[in-house]
Parts: structure tokens; sequence; C-alpha cells
């Protein structure tokens, strides 16, 4: 494959300006994270997440068995997380996988990579945020007797018995408001931002210590028989519930991709990055193992289903007491800003590191002096996950969201063989254990294995995602790409 547009869709960009181009250019961003609140950034994108919602999507299929679901999501997490912390030591760059397929397979892969990226983060901060609006309702309730009205607090396009359906009468607008306050934090400058979140990020692991034990105190064995889900009516027995949930929880890990679209304002970043992400998902593992079997324990798996603000009511019904349950929903309310903040500053780094290479418009990596924020950028893209998270069901989006996050796992995965024969072993610093094969094969086929039982309109809409992103790639990217200058 010679041919001109061949070549631009395998280019790649070296390592040395992937990493450092930002740092040593007058429009980067600055250093100013270190390890504490860069673990504290991995961890508020993700705990939280998959505990505080996406129980009520993932028990119904597994049943209590998606205690199965969690490990072998964190085991994939796992295997992806040494691939992330190797490239992180070669390229430590904002973009994260985007910026590691950029050096590695190509232009093209890179480009891909993106799409996802932002269909993975921008879904998230939405699905996160309409999920923050059931907590701070719940927390309004026991508070002070009053409820947000249901015609504020419903989305436009719902989904009811798998079918799409209008209410235009109705708008979601807690999460709109959350997306907005969120916005503000961030075009103030990255290391304000991180400070709240590490704040915040303590006040959540709290809050969720404060369940585990009061919900082990109403602790039933009998809750976890039968193990596995038994009703086959929807291809969810078995095994089958197990990985469909596992496809379900797998986002609420974005959190390792979270800290590493951070390398380019990280001080010491080939040290910093790598330690940040495993570190991350050590804390994220426990967390969720503990929480989960918490409540398993305190509550039969069929009564999941449906339940709003599902955490909240499990400690209200083991204690029948309304103070829990409000203590819970206002840590929750905390904690779940905390992801919406980190999830949308995640998804303006990876358009900056796109916008910088030239394949979308400079607007994107346009820097305020001031504040050393993408300001354009982020405004931008709050007012689009705005509008997701005021009008569309999070039913929609769960899924779709560990699609792109799977993907992008996938191709970070491939680029570990690709960037040890590239650059060799002349490069120390962290490194995949067995070999440049093993861990970044066994990654591949972890996530592979999730995505086929995700559903059949996840993998519709994800085409028509990435044929609109390829098409923009040919008719904008390849043309303005910086590397046609060089």
């Amino acid at each position: 494959m010679t041919s001109p547009l061949a070549q631009k869709l395998f280019r790649t960009k070296p390592v040395v300006p992937v990493a450092e181009e930002g740092h040593l250019s007058s429009g980067g961003l600055g250093r100013t994270l270190g390890l504490f609140p860069l673990t504290m950034i991995g961890v508020g994108a993700t705990i939280g997440t998959g505990i505080f919602f996406t129980m009520v999507e993932a028990v119904p299929k597994a049943g209590p068995s998606v205690i199965l679901s969690f490990l072998i999501a964190a085991l994939t997490a796992g295997l992806t997380a040494l691939c992330y912390a190797e490239l992180s030591f070669k390229i430590p760059a904002s973009g994260s996988s985007y910026s590691y397929a950029y050096a590695s397979v190509g232009e093209f892969g890179a480009f891909v990579v993106a799409a996802c990226l932002l269909l993975e983060y921008g879904l998230a901060v939405s699905a996160v945020a309409i999920g923050w609006s059931d907590y701070l309702n719940n927390f309004v309730q026991n508070a002070f007797g009053w409820h947000i009205p249901a015609a504020l607090r419903s989305p436009m396009i719902a989904s009811v018995d798998n079918t799409m359906v209008f209410h235009f009468d109705r708008i979601n607008l807690p999460p709109m408001l959350l997306v907005g306050l969120c916005c503000f934090l961030l075009v103030r400058g990255t290391k304000e931002s991180a400070t709240t979140n590490a704040i915040m990020v303590l006040i959540k692991l709290a809050i969720l210590i404060f369940f585990v034990v009061i919900a082990l105190s109403g602790f039933d064995s009998k809750n976890f028989f039968p193990f596995f889900n038994t009703d086959n009516s929807k291809g969810m027995a078995g095994m089958a519930g197990v990985t469909a949930a596992a496809g379900t929880v797998f986002f609420s890990f974005i959190g390792l991709d979270t800290v590493a679209t951070a390398g380019e304002e990280v001080r010491d970043p080939k040290r910093t990055v790598p330690a940040g992400i495993l570190l991350a998902l050590l804390i994220v593992t426990v967390f969720y193992m503990l929480v989960a079997v918490a409540a398993i324990g305190a509550q039969p798996a069929a009564k999941f289903a449906g339940q709003e603000a599902g955490l909240a009511v499990i400690l209200q019904d083991v204690t029948g007491q309304t103070w829990p349950a409000l203590v819970l929903s206002a840590g929750a309310v905390l904690s779940v800003f905390s992801v919406t903040l980190v999830t949308l500053y995640g998804q303006t780094r990876i358009l900056f590191a796109v916008s910088r290479d030239g394949l979308i418009p400079p607007l994107f990596h346009k820097v305020n002096p001031t504040s050393l924020a993408p300001v354009e950028n982020t405004m931008i893209v709050a007012a689009l996950v705005a509008v997701v998270a005021g009008t569309v069901d999070a039913t929609f989006l769960w899924d779709m969201v560990s699609m792109g996050t799977l993907t992008a796992f996938i191709i970070v995965s491939i680029a570990v063989p690709v960037m040890r024969r590239k650059d060799g072993d002349a490069r120390g610093g962290f490194r995949v254990p067995f070999g440049p094969y093993v861990i970044p094969s066994l990654s591949v086929i972890a996530c592979l294995y999730i995505m086929k039982d995700l559903p059949g309109v996840t993998f519709r809409v994800f085409v028509v995602w990435m044929t609109a992103a390829i098409a923009t790639y040919l008719l904008y990217g390849h043309k303005h790409s910086k590397l046609n200058k060089a």
C-alpha cells in the first residue's frame, strides 16, 4: 500500500514530539498534578458510577453473580491497565489512548480511537449526570419532604419495554445544571478542579464505607441463592447474564483512561502516570467488591430492577429509618459530582489533543492564558453533554459507553507490541510482564469476550457513529493534519 492516501492513513507521530510538544510549546497545558490528585482523578471517574447506578441495570441480568461480572470487568481493566502503564511511560501526553495509537498504529487508527473515546466520555458524562438526579431527588425528599416534579426530572426520549417513546412535555433539568456547574469549575483551571475532585473522592469513600457497614448488618446469605440468573426469557441465564452484566458495568472503569488523559498536566509523568493508573485500579476494585457483596447480601436480586437511588433505598429498608438513606444520598450527590467533573475533563483533553494535531478545528486546542484551560472546548462539550443528559433516557447510554471503552482498550493493547518493535527495549521504565504479547493478547481477548454479549442495537449505533467519524476524517482530518505540513 503505497498510495498517498494509504501513506496518510498509517503515518505515525514520533514518540518524543508526542510526549513533549505540549510542554515545550507556548500554548501547552500547565504541569500542576502530583500522584495523589492524579490517583483521585482516576478514582473519582470510576467509584460511584458503577456502584451507585449500574447495579440497577446489571443485577437483573446476572442476579447475585453480578459479583463475577465486576470481577471479570476488573480483570479485563487490570490487563489493560498494565498496557496503559507502559504506554504512559513512553508517551506521557494529553489524549491518552489516542496519543498512544497515533505513535504506534497510525493516524487513521488514532482517529478511530478518538471517536471511541468521544462516544465513551460524552455519553458517560450524560448517563452519570442522569443518575445523579435520582439521588438528588431522594435527598431532598428525605431532608425536606419535597420532591422534584416528575416533569422536570424525566427524559424527553424514554425507553419503555425496549421501545423509544417521546414525551415532549418533559425535561431532566438537574443533570443539565450539574454539567453546567462542572463546566464552570473546569474553565477556572485544572489545579483547582483536581483539588475539588480530591475532596469529593475522600467524602465518597467515607460514604461507601458507611454503606458497607450498615448494609452488612442486614446481610442474609439466602440472597445469594440461586447465584446465577435462572430466567432465560431474555437469554440471560447462567454465564450469559454474567457476561452481559460485565458489559454494562465495564464503562465504570474508564477512570483508568481518565488518568492517562492528564499525562501532559502531570509532574514527572513517566513515573506518576503508571503509578496513578495502578493505584486507582486497586482502590476501585476493592470498593466495588465490598459494596456489591454488601448490597446483594442486604437485598434480594429481584428488587434491584427499576429501583431509583438503589443504595439509599437499601439502607432505609435495612434500618427502617430515613437518616442513613439521607446521609448516603447526600454523599452520592457529592461523589457523582466528582465523576461528572473528571469525565467531562477527560473529554475536553481528548479533543484538545486531536485538535492540536490538526484533525479537528483549532478552536478545541485554544488555551486561555490565565487559567491555562481550553475554555471554548470545555463550553462546547458541556453544552452538548447537557442536551443529551436533559433529554435522553440513561438506558440508551450505558452499553454504548462500554462499547467505546472496550474498543479503545483493544487498540491500546495492540499498541504495546507495536511500540516495542518500533522502540526496542532501549527505554527503561515500566513494562508489562511476560513480554510484549502475553498480557496485551489476554487484554484483547477479555475485551472481545465482554463485547460479544452487548445488545445488537449497541452494535448498530456504534457502526453509525464510526461511519460518521470516518467520513469526518476523510473530508477534513487527513487534509488538515499537522503531519501534512511536516
